[in-house]
């Protein structure tokens, strides 16, 4: 069946989507900077009870305009491209994605208010990779290295190598894409079928086809029956080697 372009998948997985996660980000921010409060204790804090309310709400929550920033556009094309290629699994891997983020930071972080939409990031890049190279899709497989190509450099900070950075969050994203990219299912683009798939393709009758004889050979004009070259003389013409002057 041959795949058409639908306006409103493109319109609601690059625009609706990405734009609504970004206006809620961004509008937590400036409620914090218009009301003159810090959120930062709704924050994932480890291994307590209030703790927990920080794996849905943490998230929302950023430090500074830098660290707003830095999360934005990541979070947009990334949100994007799930919601494009894999718009049937899309919500589940999201939430599920959230939940299983801020659980494992929730288990293996330091005593700190965990905050940001970084882990998420690290989530559906994990999962967009994993996920692309598993199903063996050319397409899916290009987004995977498109990934790579883009945020490869984000795999350093799983590992605490900087001060100031959820690093656990991170690792936690990762780890939760790779389980959802492992356990999902998603159907995969219609491969686009060629004419010699067809049952009722006939050799004979390609026009394509018609170029060349029964030993492979290409001929020239299918109708005379004359192939590439015939009736073509080559001469060649030789030019003595200059004499030396004495």
């Amino acid at each position: 069946m041959k795949q058409t372009h639908d306006p409103f998948r493109f319109t609601y997985a690059v625009l609706v989507v990405p734009l609504s996660l970004l206006l809620l980000i961004w509008t937590v921010y400036l409620a914090e900077v218009r009301l003159g409060v810090n959120l930062n204790h709704y924050g994932v804090f480890p291994r307590t009870l209030r703790g927990l309310r920080g794996i849905l709400f943490g998230p929302m929550v950023h430090g500074s305009l830098n660290h707003l920033y830095h999360n934005s556009i990541p979070l947009v094309i990334l949100s994007a491209a799930l919601f494009y290629f894999y718009r049937k699994i899309a919500w589940k891997t999201l939430l599920l994605g959230l939940l299983i983020t801020g659980a494992i930071t929730w288990l293996i972080g330091r005593p700190s208010n965990h905050i940001g939409a970084s882990g998420v990031i690290y989530m559906l890049a994990g999962f967009i990779f994993f996920k692309g190279v598993f199903s063996r899709h050319y397409r899916l497989i290009a987004l995977s290295l498109a990934v790579v190509f883009l945020y490869g450099g984000m795999l350093w900070y799983v590992f605490p190598i900087k001060d100031g950075i959820s690093w656990e969050g991170h690792l936690g994203g990762a780890i939760a894409g790779f389980l959802l990219a492992v356990t999902l299912r998603s159907p995969l683009p219609a491969r686009p079928k060629y004419a010699w798939e067809h049952p009722e393709y006939r050799e004979d009758e390609d026009p394509f086809m018609r170029h060349f004889d029964k030993d492979g050979n290409f001929i020239e004009d299918p109708e005379t029956g004359e192939r590439e070259g015939e009736g073509i003389q080559v001469r060649y013409h030789y030019r003595e080697k200059p004499r030396e002057s004495q």
